[in-house]
């Protein structure tokens, strides 16, 4: 029987350099940039076989998030407006709202969670994440699941 295989949502900042560059060949390959490994591995400066080593394991966040269902955690001032401006930007992103729950407020903040499918995003969920996080009234906003 088979080690069940483990997957960890890691901040790029904290990932060795060579995962990051296989990441950009298999980008550059997927969207026709360059038309071979070796072309791509030489554009972003590593051998062929680290490429084939991690290509398997390596994969942005953004990409799995096709077809996924992603939960996000917030935590928002008791202020009106503040749900409807974060909702807002979830609509302007293509994601479709599957459910949201939200706590009684206390101590001026409600906690929330939402459920959104995500393959019909049109914005990168990096600037879903940005915006909502900016937005004023927002004290946390985070992926739970996903």
């Amino acid at each position: 029987m088979s080690k069940p295989i483990k997957y960890y949502i890691v901040a790029a900042e904290a990932l060795p350099e060579i995962f990051i560059k296989v990441a950009e060949a298999k980008r550059m390959m997927q969207t026709g940039e360059v038309d071979t490994v070796g072309a791509a591995t030489r554009m972003v400066g590593i051998s062929r076989s680290a490429f084939y080593k991690y290509k398997d394991s390596v994969q942005p966040f953004n990409d799995m998030k096709s077809e996924h269902i992603i939960t996000f955690y917030a935590m928002l001032k008791d202020t009106a407006g503040v749900l409807s401006r974060v909702l807002s930007v979830f609509a302007a992103s293509g994601a479709n709202i599957l459910t949201i729950n939200q706590s009684i407020p206390t101590n001026g903040c409600a906690a929330l969670t939402i459920s959104a499918e995500t393959s019909d995003m049109e914005e990168s969920l990096e600037h879903l994440l940005g915006q909502v996080s900016s937005l004023d009234g927002v004290v946390k906003f985070e992926i739970l699941a996903g």
